[in-house]
This record gives structure tokens, C-alpha cells and sequence, in this order.
């Protein structure tokens, strides 16, 4: 989540352009190196405007957080915009706007990015302020104290006066047994309260390193002249021993598991199931491309089945669909969901989502259909893409969940492979109750 309102590699001076398959021939050129301390660098020239855009990807997320310390990733992305020695208080962000630049980060279970778009002349100046905030950060008590209050603020604001994001959130802790995702990236709030200098400075030391970081820089620029401002700015600091990342064997789920939830503060009753899936990293050859299509053939949109069906149709919803959340480390979620007309029961909701997913389990969906959800998904990937922040982000979630350059340039190519028997054998074997929570969220009574 975005959380400001303002979100060992030892190849020394090597880098190479990514040789690009006939296929892919019309994506952007890629260019990766590494720099002596471990610090990965991705560059992606992108010329139509003289402006760049800065990311810095560290591979530590929620999942990262020292049992009894929820929330810490998240906590830090805050303590990096609290400044240094150098940069005192907010002057990383009043520095990069005088500047013409603006500055953002966001968290999730696997990693934290920090980002900034600036004028291609700027980037030297962007990736200092960065290479300082990564070795000299101020870890004050009182800097500590004033950023655990700002993000207990933030949970009350964002998720406990939201049901539906406690919903989500109690639908997660269920869904993943004793793996880490079934934790909140912002924190359990009485978790957030145990958070102090010492728990950061010691977060920080092992895991806001370069080398645990890939910087991404898109627009503007050669590989030559990244790898130049690059090693002036980031190789001056040194690697540090980084904590291992845990490996987790999740326990095979045995049943389904049903959640009931009212709330006086729930506007509408809504239905939803998460299902437990494999994501991009784990899964089999061309798995999670049929997941993603799948997820589009149910509820990309308005002519996707379960709004089709459900709303416009049989008139039992106001709303419905599904998504597929499979940029993940460790397994992913698929998620269908739907409202309730006035006068329908969320049991006779449920039923008639269970027939939609029944139908494509039991058959490939209609040819065309198919071949619409693909040019729907190459298409929004192909607009979103236009933008610096959006290449620059592709790379980096791929990159920091294990994932590779090919792969985000293969996507396109992967999707439209997909098969409609290869959609209805994944509906078939991964949307199965035993590895989904199916939950209800319902007004009630002040």
C-alpha cells in the first residue's frame, strides 16, 4: 500500500543489453548490471521526453517482520522519508520538488519501492539523495516515536474505519494458516505499539543494504550514463550482512473455511471467496498466464461473465467480479466477490457464482470470448506500459518476487498462448473450496 499522502551479486562494471527474441522485438531495450557492493541496476532508455524516472526496490516486505513486529517494513518505508544528517526532517522531499521532482514509496508482503519521476538532468542529484538516506538515516527515539504514531493514524484512517478493508484483511489472516501473508502489511496495531529505535536500527542494518536493492531507472537515459551516475552515487556505500529471507512450506489447507462478519458499519452485505492459488513465481508453465486469463474471463470488466450474468442478466447483484493477485513470492489469491440486489440472499449469491465457476471448470470457455480477454490484458499491460512509472514498476515487482526481465518481456507472447483447455483445467484445479476462504460481510444494527 502507499503510505505517504505525498507509497550478493559480485559482477563488477559488467553489464549487457537483454538480446530480445523475434517476438518481443517491439518491447524496449533492457540493460542490466550490477555494481561491486551487490547493488542490481535495470535501465530502460525510454527518449520521448527529457524526464526519468528513479526507483529503488529492496527485497524486504511484510513477510520480513520479526515475529511480534507486524507492520516493521511498512513502519520503515515511513522512517526513510524522516531524513539525515545531511537532509534533516523532510528535506529529501522539499529538496526533490524545488527540483521539479516528486517523491512516493509503497509496501507489500515481498518488497518496498521507493520512487521518484525528475528531469533526466536531476538524476544525479535523486540518486544521492537516495544513497544517503540508505546509509545515514536518522534513527532518533524521537524520529521512532513520531512515525509509530503516524502509522497507528494511518491503520485507524485506512482500515479500521473501512469494513470492507478489515473484511479483506480477516479473509487474508484465515486464508494463509501460519504463512506471513495472513499478516497485515501495515500491522496488527497492538504490534505497531512494540515497535522502537532499536527494532529499526537493526531492520535497517540487515535489510536497507545494496545489496539487498535493484534500482530501476526508466526514461531518458543510456545504460552508460546510469552506470556512470550509478557508481558515484550508490557504490560509496558499503554492502552489509543481510538477514536470510525464511522459506515457507505452507500447510496443506483440509477444508474449506467460512467467515461471517457483521458490521454496524457496513453499508451494503457483500459475498467474496479468496481462493489460495499458485502465483507467477511458483507456479507451472504457462499456470498462472491461464489464472490471469481466467480472472479476466470472470470479472475484468462489465462483458466479463460474473457482471454479465449476475447484474445485467439474472439482476441478482449490483455488483461482481474477480482478479487474479499473482506477483507474489510465495502462493498468490484469486478473488471473486459480488453484492447483493435488495432482496437476494447472499446463499442464493454464492450459488449462482459457484454455477459461473463451475461452467469453466467443466468446459473451455467460447473462442471469442477468449480471444477478448487476451487482447483485453495484452492491451491494458501495452497503455499502462506508456508510462515511465508503470515500465519501471514491471521490472522491478518481477525482478524482487525472483522473477526475470524475459519473463515481463515474454508476458504478451505468454497470455496469447493461452489455451481455453488450459483455462478450464486451472478453474478446475485451483479454484477448489478447500483452498479458499468464502466469507459474508453484512450491516448490523448499531
Amino acid at each position: 500500500m502507499t503510505s505517504r499522502s505525498k507509497v550478493r551479486l559480485h559482477v563488477a562494471a559488467a553489464f549487457f543489453a537483454l538480446a530480445a527474441a523475434p517476438a518481443l522485438a517491439a518491447g524496449p531495450q533492457v540493460f542490466q548490471f550490477a555494481l561491486q557492493n551487490g547493488m542490481q541496476v535495470v535501465v530502460i532508455p525510454d527518449h520521448r521526453a527529457p524526464v526519468v524516472t528513479q526507483m529503488i526496490w529492496f527485497k524486504v516486505g511484510g513477510v520480513d517482520d520479526p515475529p511480534g513486529l507486524s507492520g516493521l517494513a511498512h513502519f520503515f518505508e515511513h522512517m526513510m522519508f524522516r531524513g539525515t544528517k545531511k537532509t534533516p526532517g523532510d528535506q529529501f522531499s522539499q529538496v526533490l520538488a524545488r527540483n521539479g521532482g516528486e517523491d512516493n514509496a509503497f509496501t507489500t508482503h515481498d518488497y518496498t519501492a521507493f520512487y521518484e519521476p525528475i528531469a533526466r538532468d536531476r538524476l544525479p542529484m535523486a540518486m544521492a539523495l537516495e544513497a544517503d538516506r540508505m546509509a545515514n538515516l536518522d534513527l532518533s527515539d524521537g524520529n521512532v516515536a513520531t512515525e509509530r504514531d503516524v502509522v497507528l493514524e494511518e491503520r485507524r484512517m485506512r482500515v479500521d474505519n473501512d469494513p470492507q478493508v478489515l473484511f479483506s484483511e480477516q479473509i487474508s489472516a484465515a486464508l494463509h494458516l501460519s504463512h506471513p501473508y495472513g499478516r497485515p502489511v501495515i500491522g496488527w496495531p497492538e504490534e505497531i505499539r512494540h515497535i522502537g529505535r532499536l527494532e529499526a536500527q537493526d531492520f535497517y542494518r540487515h535489510h536497507y543494504a545494496p545489496n539487498n536493492a535493484i534500482l530501476i531507472v526508466a526514461g531518458d537515459v543510456t545504460a552508460d550514463e546510469v552506470r556512470n551516475d550509478a557508481q558515484a552515487a550508490y557504490a560509496k556505500v558499503p554492502a552489509r550482512e543481510l538477514v536470510a529471507r525464511a522459506a515457507y512450506a505452507e500447510p496443506p489447507r483440509l477444508g474449506e473455511t467460512r467467515l461471517s462478519m457483521a458490521r454496524a458499519d457496513a453499508k451494503v452485505p457483500l459475498f467474496m471467496r479468496v481462493y489460495r492459488v499458485p502465483s507467477y513465481a511458483e507456479a507451472a508453465p504457462g499456470q498462472a498466464e491461464a489464472l490471469e486469463t481466467l480472472a479476466q474471463l470472470l470479472g475484468g470488466d462489465s462483458t466479463a461473465a460474473l457482471y454479465r450474468k449476475l447484474v445485467v442478466e439474472r439482476r441478482l447483484a449490483t455488483n461482481a467480479g474477480a482478479s487474479y493477485d499473482g506477483y507474489a513470492r510465495d502462493a498468490a489469491e484469486f478473488q471473486v466477490y459480488a453484492t447483493p440486489r435488495p432482496g437476494v440472499s447472499l446463499a442464493a449469491l454464492e450459488a449462482a457464482v459457484d454455477g459461473i465457476i463451475a461452467d469453466y471448470s467443466k468446459a473451455p470457455p467460447d473462442r471469442r470470448e477468449l480471444a477478448r480477454a487476451k487482447t483485453q490484458l495484452v492491451a491494458g499491460v501495452t497503455y499502462r506500459r506508456d508510462s515511465q512509472y508503470a515500465l519501471a514498476s514491471a521490472y522491478g515487482e518481477a525482478l524482487a518476487i525472483g522473477l526475470t526481465a524475459f519473463d515481463v518481456r515474454a508476458w504478451p507472447d505468454r497470455i496469447q498462448a493461452v489455451t481455453g483447455d488450459a483455462v478450464a483445467r486451472t478453474a478446475h484445479d485451483s479454484l477448489i473450496k478447500r483452498e479458499a476462504v468464502s466469507a459474508t460481510l453484512t450491516p448490523a444494527a448499531p
